[in-house]
C-alpha cells in the first residue's frame, strides 16, 4: 500500500476537491475493526433502534475520544500519511462520526457543504471517509459534485426526520445528476473530500449494511469562529498556534465513560 498520495492525487484534490479510492486497511485490519464496530453497535441496543436517523449522530459522534480502537482507526498511519499530503505535516482530528446504514434504512444525507456550517478558516480541512463494508450506490455511498468546493452556496434547513444531518441542512440550488460522482469503496478503502465539497448520500436500498467512519482533519493554523467545538486532538507533528484546546488520546485497554465524550457534542 502507498504511504502517501501521489502528485496526481494531490493535483486532483486541488482541482476537483476529492481523492478516491485510497487503500488504507488490509483485510485483517478490516475484520478487526468491523468486529469492534459490531460490538459497539450491540451495546447501543434499543437506544439506537428507537432513534430517528437525524438523532443517531449523538450516538456516533466523537467516539475516538473514548474508544481506543476508534482512535487507532482514525489515526492509522496510512490515513495520516495521505492526509499529510494535502494538509501538511501537522494534523489535528477535529471531529469523527460513524455513518452506518442498515439494510433498507431510510436515512440519507442531504446535498450540503460542511464549510458553510463548521466555521473553520482557512479551509485547510478535509474529511477522510473510511469504509468497513462495501459502499456503493445500492447501499447509499457518498456522492459528490466535483469542483463544487470552490464556492459557498446558499443552504436551507429542512429538519427532515430521515435526514442524518442535525438540521437537515441542504443546498438551495438544484444538483445536475450528470455532474454527480459516486464514491464507490471496497472495505478498507477511503475517500477524502474538501470541506467545501457539495456531497450527500441516498438511503440504503440493498440487503447489505453500509458502515463508514468520517474523520475530519484540520491543520493547526485553522481557526474556529464559533464556540461549540473549540477543541481538537493532535495526531501528527506539533501545534504552535494553540487555536484549539487539545484532548488527550484514550488509553489502550481503558475505555472512557460516555460522559467524557458528551462534553464535545
Amino acid at each position: 500500500m502507498p504511504d502517501s498520495l501521489s502528485i496526481a492525487h494531490v493535483y486532483q484534490y486541488e482541482r476537483e476537491g476529492y481523492v478516491s479510492p485510497v487503500r488504507v486497511l488490509d483485510d485483517e485490519e478490516v475484520s478487526y475493526y468491523r468486529r469492534c464496530y459490531d460490538g459497539f453497535e450491540r451495546k447501543l441496543g434499543r437506544t439506537l433502534k428507537k432513534s430517528l436517523p437525524r438523532e443517531r449522530r449523538l450516538l456516533f459522534q466523537e467516539t475516538h475520544t473514548i474508544l481506543p480502537w476508534v482512535f487507532d482507526l482514525a489515526s492509522h498511519p496510512r490515513i495520516l500519511d495521505s492526509v499529510e499530503s494535502l494538509l501538511g505535516p501537522d494534523l489535528l482530528i477535529w471531529s469523527t462520526q460513524w455513518f452506518p446504514k442498515p439494510p433498507h434504512d431510510p436515512g440519507y444525507v442531504n446535498w450540503h457543504q460542511d464549510g458553510v456550517y463548521w466555521g473553520l478558516h482557512p479551509p485547510l480541512v478535509c474529511t477522510a471517509w473510511v469504509a468497513l463494508t462495501a459502499s456503493d450506490r445500492s447501499n447509499g455511498c457518498v456522492r459528490i459534485v466535483p469542483t463544487s468546493h470552490r464556492d459557498d452556496l446558499p443552504h436551507a434547513e429542512t429538519f427532515a426526520d430521515d435526514s442524518v444531518l442535525s438540521r437537515g441542512q441542504e443546498i438551495a440550488v438544484e444538483v445536475d445528476e450528470a455532474t454527480v460522482h459516486d464514491l464507490v469503496l471496497e472495505p478498507g478503502e477511503m475517500s477524502i473530500h474538501h470541506i467545501g465539497m457539495v456531497h450527500g448520500s441516498n438511503a440504503n436500498e440493498s440487503d447489505h449494511p453500509r458502515i463508514g467512519l468520517a474523520v475530519r482533519f484540520i491543520a493547526p493554523e485553522v481557526e474556529h469562529s464559533g464556540d461549540d467545538h473549540p477543541w481538537g486532538m493532535l495526531v501528527r507533528g506539533e501545534d504552535v498556534h494553540h487555536h484549539f484546546g487539545l484532548v488527550d488520546r484514550p488509553t489502550h485497554g481503558k475505555e472512557r465513560p460516555d460522559e467524557f465524550r458528551r462534553q464535545f457534542l
